[in-house]
């Protein structure tokens, strides 16, 4: 998440604040510029212990240099977006080939759709599905595995945010109100039938955009909406993310962890939240674990271990790659849901008009949770039942995945082998029914909260 990085930082008196935020991204810069020597020579040095007609590469010696080197080298480096590497995927027993093309576009965001080469259409239905990634400090590519797992019976699109140091400052601001702007815009640009999943950071705005539409009557809402790991309402199971926005305060945020990009960067004078101070914060909060995976990553260097450590590489080449926040986004979004508690609170606002959850009725929700999240702690996402009081019971759905973290949340084995298809299975549910009622202004087909829940072993259990 964006904040809980800073729960040890040091507080900085108001005289200092200039010192402590103000050129901080230009020291950077220029320490990372000036590493650059050493990292070429390190690199070099790599190349030099590795190389096989060099006999010291075959020695512990040698080994042991050249690894050395690598871990300096990849300590020291700036990531770049990792790219998507999703090239095929198997439809029906058939190896399909993917092209990703870009469907929409403004100037922090792109729509991306996974357009499958299909050769002859589908016995089973393909479900449109838009994935909403976090805004949070990680590019789009962190849900690769999120991706792969749709792929195969859905038609895929997903948002690709664009790091703000790579935005002009003539193309404007962006706040938690443009990102919901995005959303609606989006949502019309697919024409409806759509069915939204909105991955942790996303669930407010989602939830926000959806009864917007809603309360408008728009034709072109979403069929379904699925929140995984949403911070809906933090006052649920606190976690330490959610503690230390409350005990800093929005204008300690303000002072300490926003910057202006430097040059020669297109985002030139644009005030963000570094994607290095993130990154900081994303580290030191399971340093332990990080020092210990990158000392078995020497280790698996030395021994010719080469498959452990392309699988580090691998993992760190996704992990240390962050984007900047645009500032008015960052500080917005703290307030409005970590501090202020808006939205379960019905004092949200888009543009100035009240967001009411109660008005969606059209849409179907299900909601998934991971009962060791740290980040969004249990309760904290089903909270959106409780707000859609108007959704019929038969088509909420709350899921509760057993010794699931964060993380697996959204990816990796238990995502794939047990999340996915329930979400899929949903999709596909609602997809052949879809229907449409229109929307009650006066809110007098309330329903009670009553959504079927599953727990981790898949048994139904009683609200």
């Amino acid at each position: 998440m964006m904040i809980g990085e800073f729960g040890s930082a040091p507080a900085a008196s108001r005289e200092s604040e200039f010192v402590v935020s103000g050129p901080m991204y230009w020291l950077y810069e220029m320490g990372h510029a000036a590493l650059n020597p050493a990292r070429a020579v390190a690199d070099a040095t790599r190349l030099l212990y590795r190389n096989p007609i060099n006999p010291l590469s075959h020695t512990t010696f040698g080994k042991s240099i050249a690894a050395a080197c690598e871990l300096f080298e990849r300590s020291t480096r700036r990531y770049g977006k990792p790219e998507w590497d999703i090239d095929s995927v198997m439809v029906g027993g058939e190896r399909v080939p993917i092209e990703i093309d870009v469907v929409w576009e403004r100037p922090f965001c792109r729509l991306l759709h996974f357009r499958r080469l299909l050769t002859h259409p589908p016995r089973r239905p393909q479900p449109r599905v838009l994935i909403v990634a976090p805004m949070s400090g990680h590019f789009a590519t962190l849900l690769r595995g999120t991706v792969q797992a749709f792929l195969p019976n859905h038609e895929v699109y997903i948002t690709e945010w664009i790091d703000a140091r790579m935005v002009p400052l003539a193309l404007g601001s962006f706040d938690l109100d443009d990102y919901i702007d995005y959303i609606i815009s989006i949502l019309h640009r697919l024409v409806g039938d759509t069915h939204v999943v909105a991955v942790c950071q996303p669930s407010v705005p989602v939830l926000a955009a959806v009864a917007r539409m809603e309360a408008d009557g728009d034709p072109h809402v979403p069929t379904s909406m699925i929140l995984m790991g949403g911070p809906i309402d933090t006052r649920n199971s606190p976690t330490a993310v959610n503690m230390v926005a409350e005990e800093r305060g929005i204008e300690w945020f303000r002072r300490h962890v926003i910057t202006k990009v430097p040059f020669p960067n297109s985002g030139f004078m644009r005030d963000v939240y570094p994607g290095f101070l993130q990154l900081n914060g994303f580290v030191s909060m399971n340093l332990d674990r990080h020092l210990k995976a990158h000392r078995e990553l020497f280790m698996h260097l030395v021994k010719g271990d080469g498959d452990s450590a392309q699988k580090h590489r691998e993992f760190y080449d996704e992990y240390l790659a962050v984007m900047d926040l645009a500032a008015e986004f960052y500080l917005q979004t703290v307030e409005t849901v970590f501090v202020r508690h808006a939205l379960p609170k019905g004092e949200m606002r888009h543009r100035g008009v009240l967001i009411d959850p109660a008005k969606i009725t059209r849409v179907a929700l299900m909601t998934v949770e991971g009962e060791n999240d740290d980040i969004s702690g249990v309760g904290q996402t089903e909270a959106a039942h409780q707000l859609c009081v108007n959704i019929p019971p038969e088509r909420k759905v709350h899921y509760l995945a057993r010794d699931v973290g964060h993380y697996g949340v959204f990816n990796g084995s238990r995502f794939r082998a047990d999340i996915a298809p329930r979400i899929a299975d949903f999709i596909l549910t609602n997809e052949l029914s879809r229907p449409r009622r229109q929307c009650s202004p006066s809110g007098s087909d309330a329903t009670p909260y009553a959504p079927a829940k599953v727990n981790g072993s898949g048994a139904p259990r009683a609200p």
